[in-house]
């Protein structure tokens, strides 16, 4: 067995872009643009995060409305975000994004068939280029 440490990982070509080999060495993965530039496990209420990575601020704007922070912006506005939400409820439960800037991303939480407003555990991931 062996062990390889390092602090960091610099590209031969380019210093922020590596380039890892797929299973069966038929496809590359580049490792820059692989990884995750934010997420976030906000708590559905208040400014708390259960955990995070890359986030600067919990915002809670109302019943249901949330803004996550980025800490390092985004390049742009054009990145992909995923939403979910933890609903322990047997009630349908709808969590979205509702608009992102380079510096946050904006989340909703509605529950019941009526569409209510609710304050539910918040999960976000963010992927694209950092600024």
């Amino acid at each position: 067995m062996s062990t390889l440490l390092l602090n960091t990982l610099t590209g031969k070509t380019s210093a922020g872009s590596i380039v890892v080999t797929g299973e069966g060495g038929s496809t590359t993965t580049n490792l820059q643009q692989g990884v995750a530039k934010c997420w976030a496990d906000y708590s559905g209420a208040g400014t708390t995060y259960n955990d995070s990575f890359n986030t600067s601020s919990a915002t809670d704007n109302g019943t249901g409305d949330y803004a996550i922070g980025i800490g390092n912006d985004m390049s742009s506005t054009n990145f992909s975000v995923a939403a979910n939400c933890l609903n322990t409820t047997d009630q349908n439960t709808d969590c979205y994004v509702h608009g992102q800037t380079a510096s946050a991303i904006t989340v909703r939480v509605r529950v019941g068939d009526s569409g209510s407003d609710a304050d539910k555990p918040v999960y976000i991931t963010a992927h694209g280029d950092l600024a």
